[in-house]
């Protein structure tokens, strides 16, 4: 499943895996025209690959797949922007990884994507690479869990029985260190519901916890309603949230001690008198007073965490701003109001302002959540290195493509080139003779090519 980010939202969607398109079709994205006339025709190669695409979709119009043609209409640039962006998306969700491998050999990766197969694993225990669920499961009922932290490939190993990894046999009986939930049997939330829910019509949006990485439905996130308001997600005016990452309730103790960090490292939700939910400004009532030297021990609190604090009150000595190396936790707090447990939503960069102190590194660490100190957890930067993978591959691609064309010896080139011409005569023809009154349909195609195939009878 992919998960579009906006905002600190995800929607869930197919990712249709199986029907990306050949890595050959995906250079253009990138493709800058260079001055030379091979690489000129090369260009128009691969337009024309994404053209005879378009033709495809005339020929599956005429298939029974539309009662009518007309239905199935698409323009030239619609076809390329959609197919462009469902690659940018996959390869976004895929982390830039092509498939080829295993990642076993690599351990627990900080951050990948995971499928789990409910066909050799219907308990949900299990998941498998992408690699693996290309080679290994073909075929099989999967399920796309689009990306987990700290997982490691299981497949092949004792909870797929007699099936062996076909990329990479032997791997160890169990994966100790890898976390499962109810997501590896294909359900969500705290109402436990698959998705799609094939009992609802409408699918709705799910946000995901950074740390249990559950979805959860807006409505299931148990804020309390007020004034009838019974969402009170941080939004904009436009209803755009303005978060960078969610907290579920029941991880919420965990991360107590972000209570006692200035109100700006999260972003809570007032309402207001007319009953709309809106996001709260950086001021707030709690850092307003600066001349507070201590913070509060809350009254709920673990030893952990109590220890942080005295520690952190020993620190401070004045109620200016504590130096670097001190204790963010201590810094500037007038009050530090008593946890309770609540969902929890965190403003842009908050992940930079915690502390980074011994103490703070020490409890982190007990808690087991030292990852949130890691830029690389951050799904974030796990895109912007797919990105820089995409466009890596699609230069390699292209200069592969410029190669192999200036390899080749001139009579062989003349006659491609030829044929490439060819085509591009046949096409704007074809564009000319159907003009702007109707839309292109397969029986224009078929001619197309019928005379294409004529004209090279002639000459050969």
């Amino acid at each position: 499943m992919e998960m579009r980010i906006s905002g600190g939202k995800r929607t869930i969607k197919s990712l249709g895996l199986y029907n990306k398109q050949p890595s050959s079709s995906r250079q253009i994205l990138s493709y800058s025209p260079k001055h030379s006339l091979l690489s000129a025709q090369l260009h128009t190669v691969w337009n024309c690959e994404r053209v005879i695409g378009l033709c495809v979709i005339a020929k599956m119009a005429s298939g029974g797949g539309f009662e009518d043609e007309a239905e199935a209409t698409v323009t030239m640039e619609e076809y390329i922007e959609s197919m462009d962006a469902e690659e940018l998306e996959a390869d976004l969700v895929l982390g830039g990884d092509e498939g080829d491998e295993c990642t076993y050999p690599k351990g627990y990766m900080k951050r990948q994507a995971i499928f789990s197969c409910l066909t050799c694993t219907p308990d949900g225990n299990a998941g498998v690479c992408t690699a693996c669920c290309l080679t290994c499961h073909d075929g099989h009922e999967l399920l796309e869990l689009w990306t987990k932290r700290n997982f490691r490939c299981d497949c092949g190993n004792s909870k797929f029985g007699t099936l062996a990894c076909k990329l990479l046999p032997g791997k160890d009986v169990e994966n100790p260190e890898n976390s499962y939930n109810h997501n590896f049997k294909g359900l969500y939330c705290t109402c436990d519901k698959p998705y799609p829910d094939p009992n609802v019509e409408e699918q709705v949006e799910m946000i995901q916890c950074c740390l249990c990485e559950d979805w959860f439905h807006d409505e299931h996130l148990a804020l309390k309603p007020s004034d009838g308001v019974t969402s009170q997600i941080p939004r904009d005016e436009e209803g755009v949230p303005v978060y960078e990452d969610f907290i579920c309730e029941s991880c919420s103790p965990v991360c107590s001690f972000l209570t006692l960090y200035p109100e700006k490292i999260r972003v809570d939700a007032k309402v207001e008198s007319n009953g709309s939910a809106n996001a709260c400004s950086d001021t707030t009532e709690s850092n307003q007073n600066p001349t507070a030297t201590e913070p509060v021990q809350p009254e709920n609190g673990t030893e952990s965490e109590k220890s942080v604090l005295r520690g952190c009150s020993e620190k401070l000595a004045e109620p200016e701003p504590f130096p670097a190396s001190g204790c963010a936790i201590a810094t500037g707090l007038a009050s530090c109001t008593e946890f309770e447990k609540k969902p929890l939503f965190l403003a842009k960069n908050w992940r930079s302002m915690l502390c980074k102190c011994e103490k703070c590194l020490e409890m982190y660490s007990e808690r087991k959540v030292s990852y949130l100190l890691d830029a690389e957890d951050t799904i974030a930067e796990y895109e912007n290195k797919a990105k820089e993978k995409r466009t890596e591959k699609l230069e390699k691609q292209e200069g592969e493509a410029l190669d192999r064309l200036n390899n080749l010896d001139h009579v062989t080139k003349v006659e491609f080139l030829h044929r490439v011409n060819d085509f591009k005569e046949g096409f704007r023809s074809l564009l000319e003779s159907v003009g702007t009154s109707r839309a292109i349909t397969s029986d224009d195609v078929d001619q197309m090519f019928s005379k294409l195939k004529n004209k090279r009878k002639r000459m050969e």
